[in-house]
C-alpha cells in the first residue's frame, strides 16, 4: 500500500508534559499553543489541577498560572499510563511542601521507580516507593540539597527528575551524564529562567526562581511522525511529509537509521524556538538495507524501535538492536511484544541475552486478532504492518493508540486513500 501526502503530527508529549508540569514551580502566565491531546498529557494536566496548579485547556490553547511552589498541603495524585508524569512529579514534589502519594494504571504500578527515588532521597527527599521499587509513591516534601550525581544508566525521565529538584535546593547539583539523552527539561529550564550550565558531560544546576514563558509554541511530536515517515520507504511511488514538527537532534536520531536504510529523507528547519522545528520528508528509493543500532543510540530511539523493528523484517539482511533492556520496562515488554507479534505475521526475530536480531525481507501475513499489549507504540505499529502488507488483521485494544495518538488511524485513512 502506498503512502502518501502531507500531515501535520500533535504536539509533541515530551514538551507538552514539562510545560504542564513546570508551571507547579514557576511562576507567571503562559499560553501554551498545540498542546498534545494524548491521554498521557492530559493525565499531567489533571494531575497539575490536582496538586492546586491552575491549567485550563481549549480550542488547543493551554492556558496555565504558575503555582511557584504553593501546592496543596496532601493529595493523591493518578498519573495513569504516564511515566513521565510520575517521574518528574517526584522530582518536583520532592522539594515542596506537603504530602503526596502517586498512583497510576495497572500497567504504571508494575514499572520501576526506584532508581528515581534514590538520588532524591540522596537530596534530604522523602521518597518511599512500594514493594520491589513500583508505586505508590509516598513523598513528603523536604528541604533538600544539592549532590553530585552521575546517571547510572540513560534516562531522560531520571535526569529531569533530579533537575528539578536541583532548581529547589540548597546548594548546586551537578548531574553527570556518561550518555546523553532528550534535552527538552534542559532546554525549558534556560527558558523559565533557571540557573543550569553545561559543563562537559554534565549538567550544573542551582537553587533557581522559575519564570514561565508568556507564550509558547509546541512543535508536532517526531515520534508520532515515524511511524508515517517510516512507511514511506516501503512502497514504490510513496512520499510523506510531516509539517511542523520537532527537528531536536535528541529526537531524530531515527532519520538518520531511516538514510542508513537506504530511504530519501530530507529536513527543513523553519524556526528554532521553543526548540527547533520544521518540516521531513520521506520518499521510497528502492530496497532497504539492513540497520544496526548500538549501545549508545538507544537512549535515542527508544521511542522508534517498534518502527525500526519493522523496518528491519522487509530489509534485505541481518539488523541488529543493542542494549534493549530500557524496552522491556515500558507500557509492556516491547522486546517480547515485538518478537511475538510480527513473528506471527511471518517476521523472524531473534532475542539473544540484551540484543534483538531481526532478519529480512521476510512477507508480512495475517494472523488473527493481534495483541497491543495495550501499548499505544506496539498497536501503531502492528497497524502499520497491516497496512504495508494489505492484510487485514485486527488489533485488540486499539484506543490505547490515544495514549499518544488519538488521531492515529485517520491520519493513516488520509495518507493511504
Amino acid at each position: 500500500m502506498k503512502f502518501h501526502g502531507v500531515f501535520e503530527p500533535p504536539g509533541d508529549k515530551s514538551i507538552s508534559h514539562r510545560i504542564a508540569l513546570v508551571s507547579l514551580l514557576a511562576r507567571g502566565e503562559c499560553a501554551a499553543w498545540n498542546y498534545s491531546t494524548a491521554l498521557d498529557c492530559m493525565t499531567s494536566l489533571q494531575a497539575v489541577r490536582s496538586l492546586g496548579g491552575h491549567a485550563v485547556f481549549q480550542n488547543g490553547t493551554l492556558r496555565l498560572r504558575g503555582a511557584e511552589g504553593n501546592l496543596r498541603e496532601s493529595a493523591t495524585v493518578d498519573c495513569g499510563n504516564s511515566g513521565t508524569t510520575m517521574r518528574l512529579l517526584m522530582g518536583i514534589l520532592a522539594g515542596t511542601a506537603g504530602r503526596f502519594t502517586l498512583v497510576g494504571d495497572d500497567s504504571l504500578m508494575k514499572r520501576p521507580m526506584e532508581r528515581a527515588a534514590r538520588p532524591l532521597r540522596e537530596m534530604g527527599g522523602f521518597v518511599a516507593c512500594g514493594e520491589g521499587g513500583v508505586p505508590p509513591i509516598a513523598i513528603v516534601g523536604s528541604r533538600l540539597t544539592g549532590i553530585q550525581y552521575t546517571l547510572p544508566t540513560p534516562s531522560a525521565q531520571l535526569k529531569s527528575a533530579v533537575l528539578l529538584a536541583g532548581t529547589q535546593a540548597d546548594g548546586r547539583t551537578e548531574l553527570i551524564e556518561p550518555v546523553k539523552s532528550r534535552d527538552h527539561t534542559e532546554r525549558l529550564l534556560k527558558l523559565c529562567r533557571a540557573r543550569l550550565y553545561e559543563s562537559a558531560n554534565a549538567w550544573i544546576v542551582e537553587k533557581s526562581d522559575l519564570d514561565l514563558p508568556s507564550t509558547f509554541s509546541i512543535p508536532g511530536d517526531p515520534s508520532s511522525a515515524a511511524f508515517f515517515l517510516g512507511a514511506a520507504g516501503l512502497s514504490k511511488g510513496s512520499v510523506v511529509t510531516a509539517r511542523g514538527m520537532l527537528l531536536n537532534q535528541t529526537r531524530i536520531k531515527y532519520l538518520e537509521k531511516y538514510k542508513e536504510m537506504g530511504m530519501d529523507v530530507d529536513t527543513e528547519l523553519r524556526g528554532d524556538i521553543p526548540e527547533p522545528w520544521g518540516n521531513a520528508t520521506v520518499r521510497y528509493r528502492g530496497r532497504l538495507q539492513p540497520v544496526e543500532v548500538e549501545p549508545h543510540e538507544m537512549p535515542l530511539l527508544i521511542d522508534e524501535i517498534p518502527m525500526l523493528a519493522l523496518l528491519a523484517t522487509q530489509a534485505h539482511g541481518k539488523s541488529l538492536f543493542h542494549n534493549i533492556s530500557e524496552l522491556r520496562i515500558k507500557e509492556s515488554d516491547r522486546v517480547a511484544a515485538l518478537a511475538s507479534e510480527l513473528g506471527r505475521m511471518g517476521a523472524h526475530i531473534e532475542i539473544v541475552g540484551n540484543d534483538m536480531a531481526v532478519y529480512g525481507p521476510t512477507p508480512l501475513r495475517a494472523a488473527g486478532l493481534l495483541r497491543s499489549f495495550d501499548d499505544h507504540r506496539i498497536a501503531m505499529t502492528l497497524a502499520v504492518a497491516c497496512a504495508i502488507s494489505g492484510v487485514s488483521s485486527d488489533i485488540d485494544n486499539p484506543s490505547c493508540m490515544a495514549v499518544s495518538y488519538p488521531a492515529f488511524l485517520r491520519t493513516m485513512a488520509e495518507l493511504t486513500k
